[in-house]
């Protein structure tokens, strides 16, 4: 048997399922509607709209796992893992960048949630690199951030999941002339 999923958790799915396939516009009362509560329910778990905003967005900030791998392949991965995200028919981008385009407000909470999925990201790549012993694994987790968000943006654009092989292919002539030891 599973267990029912609180009013807060119905809430937040649907604000995510709409705002990465609608964009943040979308409306407390279709938000309402879809997820088969009142507005005062709405408001009763999350105070104001930016709030559910901001909800959504911490919400999908996730840990990239590491594996056993090296480092050099498990960075590759990642793009691999680019590829099948930018296949998938609902793919809309950075669900962070579209909250930052769509609000428009240097100081609204989403912008310091977006970087801080970034940072995540950067850090990851960052510790595999210090694993694969690379020179400056600040300057290269940099440049690698760049390809994937490059490479979210040419998928969006382009309507072309392959992008991410190119992406793929500029991290591994990167690596390499970092002196990682990258697989074949």
């Amino acid at each position: 048997m599973t267990a029912r999923k609180s009013t807060s958790e119905r809430i937040l799915e649907t604000a995510d399922r709409l705002f990465y396939g609608q964009g943040t516009a979308v409306g407390v009362d279709t938000l309402a509607a879809e997820a088969g509560i009142s507005k005062r329910t709405l408001y009763n778990h999350y105070p104001s709209k930016d709030a559910l905003i901001e909800a959504y967005l911490t919400r999908r900030i996730r840990l990239i796992p590491t594996s056993d791998k090296p480092p050099a392949q498990q960075i590759l991965d990642d793009f691999d893992r680019l590829e099948r995200a930018f296949a998938w028919e609902g793919f809309r981008g950075c669900a962070f960048v579209n909250a930052v385009a769509e609000l428009k407000d240097p100081k609204h909470a989403a912008n310091a949630i977006a970087l801080r999925f970034k940072e995540v990201r950067r850090q990851w790549f960052r510790a595999l690199l210090v694993r694969a012993g690379v020179a400056d694994p600040d300057g290269l987790s940099l440049q690698l951030l760049l390809l994937v968000d490059g490479a979210i943006a040419a998928a969006l654009v382009r309507k072309d999941p392959t992008v991410a092989r190119a992406a793929r292919d500029a991290a591994r002539v990167l690596l390499e002339a970092a002196g990682a030891d990258v697989p074949g």
